[in-house]
């Protein structure tokens, strides 16, 4: 049952980090994706057998670093404890049907980066990867602002990932976004949300963007 303690500490983390972070407007009721998708999982593997559900879900693909880092021992990414202004929140398994696990961090109330790791076993396309993001997205009403390849200034060299931008909704000078973006390391795919406020979390989304990407490149082994 161990997956579905990481599941459900994880809620109890995004709710105790909203109830103590309110040093900004709120933003209007919506709980981070990655929380919405593990709720829906929970609920799912309830329904399975006990036997079933302990063969699929008991190994812990994280080991704890010295630095206070979680290391990912399949594709050798590391997800710190802090990037940038994002603090770690909980990390585990986000599909282990596809060999998709996760990372999640958050920042100031209402701010949320999200970083999935996926082995790819075939050919991959990034909007297809998203799709079924992109449709919840729009079915809760968000409005694309931005879809495209995006270079990002990462050293040694700019790196170049895929991005589209929803618009979710707006409050007084705000406008909240959910950027998602993805790229291929090897035989990883690394996927990223973040929802953020523009214009007041601009900088720090790039930031975060800039940092996962830049280690992924450093940390993934082409294989």
């Amino acid at each position: 049952m161990a997956a579905v303690t990481v599941r459900a500490r994880s809620a109890q983390y995004f709710f105790r980090r909203e109830r103590l972070r309110a040093d900004a407007p709120a933003r209007p009721l919506r709980p981070p994706r990655i929380l919405r998708v593990l709720c829906a999982k929970i609920v799912f593997v309830g329904c399975l057998a006990p036997a079933a559900f302990a063969q699929a879900t008991n190994s812990d693909p994280f080991t704890d670093m010295r630095d206070g880092g979680k290391l990912h021992a399949a594709s050798g990414f590391v997800c710190p404890a802090r990037i940038g202004a994002f603090e770690r929140d909980a990390v585990g398994e986000a599909d282990p049907e596809k060999s998709t696990d996760f990372c999640a961090y958050s920042a100031r109330a209402g701010v949320y980066g999200t970083i999935r790791l996926t082995r790819l076993d075939g050919s991959y396309d990034p909007q297809s990867a998203l799709a079924p993001d992109f449709a919840e997205e729009e079915a809760q009403g968000g409005r694309r602002v931005a879809d495209g390849m995006a270079t990002l200034a990462t050293k040694p060299a700019p790196l170049a990932v895929y991005t589209r931008t929803y618009q979710t909704a707006t409050l007084e000078d705000f406008r909240y976004r959910a950027l998602f973006a993805n790229a291929q390391f090897g035989n990883w795919v690394v996927e990223t949300t973040i929802e953020y406020a523009d214009p007041r979390d601009t900088g720090i989304e790039n930031q975060f963007l800039r940092a996962v990407y830049a280690a992924a490149r450093n940390e993934i082994a082409p294989k």
